[in-house]
C-alpha cells in the first residue's frame, strides 16, 4: 500500500496556500475511520450518481461503486473528464499489476492538483475496499467539484453553506444550518430552485409535514428540467436521524454548479449595488449640504435688515431692550449658527473628497449656494453687525442725558412758574392812584425790590431756554412741548418786563409827590431778596439731579459740595443780620408808639419765610452728603465690575491667542498615526469645550458691566467683542484641523495608502511648506516631487510631466498645491476603482447580454431601494431591438461618473 501523504509533501501545489488551507481543513472532518451503515448506503447512491453525471459525457457508466473502478481505466476516464485534462495511456492487461498501476496514475494525477490521500492506496481501490473507494470519490468530488466554491473567502463547507444560506433566507420554514438535518423536509432544495428558476415550482403549496413528497418535487424537478441526475432517495434521507454530509453536499454542489451563472449575476448585482449605494449617499449628502446652506442664507438675510437698523427709539427702557436683544442675539442665537457655518463647510469639504475617491464629479451646489455665497453673506451678516452694539450703547447715552435735562427743565420750569404766579396781576394794579405819599414812596421802594428780584430770575429764565434749546440739538422725542412750554415762559418773561418797565414808570410820575419812606424796610427788602435768591438758588443746587461715570467725576462732585458748606456759616451771619433789621424795625415801632400797617411795603419775603428756607437748606445738606455718598458707593461698585472682567479677560484673551498657535503647530508636527493624530486633536477639542464656563462667566461679567451702563474700562484692552470672535474662531479651526486629519483617513483607507506612506507624504510636504501656509507653491511642489523621486527636471521631457502633473493636483491654475491633492495624487493612479465600463459590464450579466434591462429584472436581481433608485433614474431605451419597458442602463451608467446627462 502507497503512502500518498508523504510524496505529496514533495509535490509542488499548483493552487494558492488558501487552497490548501481549505483542504487540509476539509480532511480534519472527513476521515471517518467507520462508516454509518445508513450512510454508506446514501454515499452509494449519491457518488455513483455523480461520477455517472460525468462519464455519460464519454458514453460509459458504472453499476457498482467499489468493482468498476478496481481495474483503474473508468477512474481514468472520470478523472479526465472533470478535469478537462489527458492522464498517461492506460494499461490494458488484465493481471493485478495493470490495475494497480492504472489505479496509481489516476492517484498520482489527483496528488498532482494539490490533494493529499492519507491512507488511500491503489491496492485497496483494486481489491474493491468499499471505504477507500468512496473516500477516494469523496476526496474527487471536494477537490473537482467543491473546493472552488468560497464566499467571502471562507473554506469550501463553509462557503457551500454560506451561499445555500443566502439564496435561501428568504423563505419561510426553512433555515439552513448544516449539511444534514437541515435538508430532512425538503423545502430547502425546494428553495434553491425557486430561487433561481421559481417556474418550475409552486413553494407556497408546499407543507413542512410532508418530507418525502418535499424531497421527491425537488429530486425529480432537478433532474428534469436542469439536468442534476437523482443522487438520493427520499425515504433513506427521512428515515435517518441524521443524513449524511457527504451526500447532502455532493447533491447541493450540483445545484450550486447548475445556478453558476446566477452566481455571476449576483456577482454583478452587488457591484452596481455598491455603485448605487455610494451616489445615494452622496446625493443625501448634496441634498443635506443644499438644505443646510439654504436654512444659513435665509438666517442671514433676516437677520442683517435687524442689524442695519438704527432707527433710535424715543425711550431707555425701549433702547435698553434692544440691547438685552442684541446680547441674546450674540449668546445665544449666533453660536449656532457659527457652528452651523463651520459644520457645512466640512460637509462640503468630505463630500468632495468622497467624489473625488468614488471617481465622481465635484459637487457643485445651486447658484447662490456656494461655500463663498456662504461666506460672503457671512461677511455682510458682520459688516451690519459691527458697530451696532457700539451705537446701541451711545443712544442709551444719550436717552440718559435726555432724561436728565428734561428733568431740569421741569424743575426750573416749574419753581419759575411758581414764582411768576399773579407777578402780572400785582404789576397791572392802580393801588398808586389813591395811596398816600408815603404808601407811594413805599410802592415804589417795594417795585424797586421786585426789579431787582427779577433781574435776579433772569439767569434761571436763560437756563431753561437753553436746555430746552440742548433738548432741540439732541432731538428728545418730547421736544414739541418742551418747546411750547418754553416759549410759554419766554413770553410770559417778555410781558413782566413790559409791565414792570410800565409801572416804574407810573410810580416815577407820582414819586415827586411821594417823600417819606422807611429805611429799615427797604434795607430789609434790599438784603432779604438777594439772600433769598440765594437760598433758592442753595435748594435748586441741592436737588439738581447729577449723573457720573467715573469715581472721579462723583469726587469732584463731594468736593464742591464740602466747599459749598464751608460757605453756611457766613449765610447764616447775613440771615442773622437780616433778621435784626426786621428786629429794629419792631423795636423802633415799639419805642414811638407807631402802630404798623402790615407787612412790609417793599417786598413779600417775611423773616418766617427767610427761617423756613433756611430750615429746609439745613435739611437738604445732609440728604445732598447721603445721595453722592451712594453714587459714590455706586462708582465703586462699576470700578469692582471693572477690574473684575479685566482680570478674567487678560487671562482669556492670551490662552485663545496661546491655543491658536498650539493648533497651527500641531497641524504642521501631525505626528503618530492619523488615528493618533485625530484622538490627540479631539481630546484637545474637549479641553477647549471644557473651557467654555470661562468665557459664559466673562460673558456674565460683560452684561452686568452693561446693565450697570459702563461705557470704558481702563483696566484692559480686550472688549467682550474681541473675545468672542477669538473663541469662535478658535472653535472653527480646531473643527476643521480635526476635519482635515478624517479626510485624510478616509482618503488613506479608500486608496490603500500605508501609514508609512501617508508619514512619507506629510513630512516631505511639510518640508517644503517653508512658510507653514498648509500648501505648497508651483516650485516648492516641483522640489517635493524631486525629493519623492519623480523625474521633473527643466528639460522638455520634464516640464511635460510636471505640466501635467499639475493639471491634475491644481486643476483650478490658483498656483498652489493642498495636502489633499497631493495625497490624492500620490495614490490614485496606482488605485483600483469601479469604473463606468465596469458597472455597464455588470448590468449587462443581469440583463443576459441584452443592450437594455427591464424594471422586473432590476427588481428580482438588486435590494428594492435600489432597484427602485436605477428604475427612476434610467431613462427608456430607443435601440433596434427594444421591448416594452426596456431600460438603458449604459447611458445611466456612464452618467454616475460624470461622462454624460442622462
Amino acid at each position: 500500500m502507497v503512502d500518498y501523504h508523504a510524496s505529496n509533501n514533495q509535490t509542488p501545489y499548483s493552487s494558492s496556500g488558501q487552497q490548501q488551507r481549505n483542504m487540509e481543513q476539509e480532511n480534519d472532518w472527513d476521515r471517518d475511520l467507520l462508516l454509518d451503515p445508513a450512510w454508506e448506503k446514501q454515499q452509494r447512491k449519491t457518488f455513483t450518481a455523480w461520477c455517472n453525471s460525468h462519464l455519460r459525457k464519454s458514453g460509459t457508466q458504472i453499476e457498482n461503486i467499489e468493482e468498476d473502478f478496481r481495474d483503474g481505466l473508468k477512474l481514468m476516464l472520470l478523472l479526465e473528464v472533470i478535469a478537462g485534462e489527458r492522464l498517461p495511456k492506460p494499461e490494458r492487461g488484465k493481471m493485478r499489476v495493470h490495475k494497480i498501476n492504472n489505479v496509481n496514475k489516476a492517484l498520482d494525477f489527483i496528488a498532482s492538483k494539490g490533494v493529499k490521500l492519507v491512507s488511500i492506496g491503489a491496492e485497496e481501490i483494486v481489491d474493491g475496499n468499499a471505504k477507500m473507494t468512496l473516500g477516494m470519490i469523496w476526496t474527487i468530488i471536494l477537490r473537482f467539484a467543491i473546493q472552488d466554491i468560497s464566499v467571502e473567502e471562507t473554506s469550501a463547507k463553509e462557503g457551500l453553506l454560506l451561499w445555500c444560506q443566502r439564496k435561501t433566507a428568504p423563505y419561510k420554514n426553512v433555515n439552513v444550518q448544516n449539511f444534514h438535518i437541515s435538508w430532512k423536509d425538503g423545502l430547502a432544495f425546494n428553495a434553491l430552485i425557486h430561487r433561481h428558476r421559481p417556474e418550475l415550482i409552486d413553494y407556497d403549496k408546499l407543507r413542512k409535514d410532508d418530507p418525502v413528497t418535499n424531497l421527491n418535487n425537488a429530486f425529480e424537478v432537478a433532474e428534469r428540467y436542469l439536468d442534476i441526475p437523482k443522487m438520493l432517495d427520499a425515504e433513506d434521507i427521512v428515515n435517518t436521524a441524521r443524513p449524511d454530509e457527504k451526500a447532502i453536499m455532493t447533491y447541493v454542489s450540483s445545484f450550486y454548479h447548475a445556478f453558476s451563472g446566477a452566481q455571476k449575476a449576483e456577482t454583478a448585482a452587488n457591484r452596481i449595488c455598491k455603485v448605487l449605494a455610494v451616489n445615494q449617499e452622496n446625493e443625501h449628502l448634496m441634498e443635506d449640504y443644499e438644505k443646510l446652506a439654504s436654512d444659513l442664507l435665509e438666517w442671514i438675510r433676516r437677520t442683517i435688515p435687524w442689524l442695519e437698523n438704527r432707527a433710535p427709539e424715543k425711550t431707555m427702557a425701549e433702547m435698553q431692550q434692544k440691547l438685552e436683544d442684541f446680547r441674546d442675539y450674540r449668546r445665544v442665537h449666533k453660536p449656532p449658527k457659527v457652528q452651523e457655518k463651520c459644520q457645512l463647510e466640512i460637509n462640503f469639504n468630505t463630500l468632495q473628497t468622497k467624489l473625488r475617491l468614488s471617481n465622481r464629479p465635484a459637487f457643485m451646489p445651486s447658484e447662490g449656494r456656494m461655500v463663498s455665497d456662504i461666506n460672503g453673506a457671512w461677511h455682510k451678516l458682520e459688516g451690519a453687525e459691527k458697530g451696532y452694539e457700539e451705537w446701541l450703547l451711545n443712544e442709551i447715552r444719550r436717552l440718559e442725558r435726555l432724561d436728565h435735562l428734561a428733568e431740569k427743565f421741569r424743575q426750573k420750569a416749574a419753581i419759575h412758574e411758581s414764582w411768576t404766579d399773579g407777578k402780572e396781576a400785582m404789576l397791572t394794579q392802580k393801588d398808586y392812584e389813591t395811596a398816600t405819599l408815603s404808601e407811594i414812596k413805599a410802592l415804589l421802594k417795594k417795585h424797586e425790590a421786585f426789579e431787582s428780584d427779577l433781574a435776579a430770575h433772569q439767569d434761571r429764565v436763560e437756563q431753561i431756554a437753553a436746555i430746552a434749546q440742548e433738548l432741540n440739538e439732541l432731538d428728545y422725542y418730547d421736544s414739541p412741548s418742551v418747546n411750547a412750554r418754553c416759549q410759554k415762559i419766554c413770553e410770559q418773561w417778555d410781558a413782566l418786563g413790559t409791565l414792570t418797565q410800565n409801572r416804574r414808570e407810573s410810580l416815577e410820575r407820582t414819586e415827586k409827590q411821594l417823600e417819606s419812606i422807611d429805611e429799615l424796610y427797604l434795607e430789609y427788602a434790599k438784603r432779604a431778596a438777594p439772600f433769598n435768591n440765594w437760598m433758592e438758588g442753595a435748594m435748586e443746587d441741592l436737588q439738581d439731579m447729577f449723573i457720573v461715570h467715573n469715581i472721579e467725576e462723583i469726587q469732584g462732585l463731594i468736593t464742591a459740595h464740602e466747599q459749598f458748606k464751608s460757605t453756611l456759616p457766613e449765610a447764616n451771619k447775613e440771615r442773622e443780620s437780616i433778621q435784626a433789621i426786621q428786629a429794629e424795625v419792631q423795636k423802633i415801632a415799639q419805642y414811638n408808639g407807631i402802630k404798623l400797617a402790615g407787612n412790609n411795603p417793599y417786598t413779600s419775603i417775611t423773616p418766617q419765610s427767610i427761617d423756613k428756607k433756611w430750615e429746609k437748606v439745613q435739611q437738604l445738606v445732609p440728604q445732598r452728603d447721603q445721595a453722592l455718598q451712594e453714587e459714590l458707593a455706586r462708582q465703586q461698585s462699576n470700578d469692582h465690575l471693572r477690574r473684575q472682567f479685566a482680570n478674567q479677560a487678560n487671562m482669556i484673551g492670551p490662552w485663545i491667542q496661546t491655543k491658536m498657535e498650539e493648533i497651527g503647530r500641531i497641524s504642521i508636527e501631525m505626528n503618530g498615526t492619523l488615528e493618533d493624530q485625530l484622538t490627540h486633536l479631539r481630546q484637545y477639542e474637549q479641553r477647549i469645550i471644557e473651557y467654555k464656563p470661562n468665557i459664559d462667566q466673562l460673558e456674565g461679567d460683560h452684561q452686568l458691566i452693561q446693565e450697570a451702563l459702563i461705557f470704558d474700562n481702563k483696566y484692559t484692552s480686550y472688549t467682550m467683542e474681541h473675545l468672542r470672535v477669538g473663541w469662535e474662531q478658535l472653535l472653527t479651526t480646531i473643527a476643521r484641523t480635526i476635519n482635515e486629519i478624517e479626510n485624510q483617513i478616509l482618503t488613506r483607507d479608500a486608496k490603500g495608502i500605508s501609514q508609512e506612506q501617508l508619514h512619507e507624504y506629510r513630512t516631505s510636504f511639510n518640508h517644503f511648506d517653508k512658510d507653514h501656509s498648509g500648501v505648497l507653491q508651483a516650485e516648492e511642489f516641483k522640489a517635493c516631487l524631486i525629493s519623492l523621486g519623480y523625474d521633473v527636471e527643466t528639460d522638455k521631457q520634464g516640464e511635460a510631466e510636471f505640466a501635467r502633473i499639475m493639471g491634475i493636483v491644481d486643476p483650478n491654475n490658483s498656483g498652489a498645491v493642498t495636502f489633499q491633492a497631493f495625497i490624492d495624487f500620490m495614490s490614485r493612479e496606482t488605485t483600483d476603482t469601479d469604473t463606468a465600463d465596469q458597472v455597464i459590464a455588470s448590468f449587462k450579466i443581469l440583463a443576459g447580454d441584452k443592450n437594455f434591462i427591464t424594471a422586473e429584472e432590476l427588481r428580482r436581481e438588486l435590494p428594492p431601494d435600489q432597484a427602485e433608485y436605477c428604475i427612476a433614474r434610467m431613462a427608456p431605451y430607443a435601440g433596434p431591438d427594444a421591448v416594452a419597458g426596456a431600460l438603458d442602463y449604459m447611458s445611466f451608467s456612464t452618467a454616475l461618473y460624470g461622462e454624460s446627462d442622462l
